[in-house]
């Protein structure tokens, strides 16, 4: 059984967390954030104005977006990712893919998000395991 620490010890009050969507069709943000520099300001400004956590996604997940390859997927997160090291807030990695966040949490992040809920990759519980994401 996977045992991680509770997410209160982590963040004994109430947090924000800040959205930044690397992707050209964002519902939220208009894709306003898909060059990096762009989400890497914005991650800035949010944790400027009090984000805790940076949630950083490169595929949509609004209904009927169309799926997302690996290659592509780590070709828009990871120069963000490699942008925010240092960040006075806790990074997370908004994926369903084991390999983007075996990445993204060697490059720093230390949460994944999955909206599969793990059920989508099966190696994806493990790699969040290994990481004590």
């Amino acid at each position: 059984m996977l045992e991680l620490e509770p997410i209160e010890q982590r963040f004994p009050r109430p947090s924000v967390m800040g959205i930044v969507n690397v992707t050209p069709d964002s519902f939220s943000e208009r894709g306003v954030n898909f060059r990096p520099e762009r989400a890497i300001a914005a991650a800035r400004t949010m944790t400027g104005e009090g984000a805790a956590i940076v949630d950083v996604g490169g595929e949509s997940t609004r209904p009927g977006a169309e799926a997302v390859g690996l290659e592509e997927e780590l070709r828009r997160v990871l120069p963000v990712l490699e942008g925010l090291s240092g960040l006075a807030a806790t990074v997370s990695i908004d994926t369903a893919k084991a390999e983007v966040a075996r990445q993204a949490l060697e490059l720093g992040a230390e949460m994944v998000n999955d909206v599969t809920a793990l059920r989508g990759d099966p190696d994806l519980a493990g790699v969040v395991a290994d990481a004590g994401a």
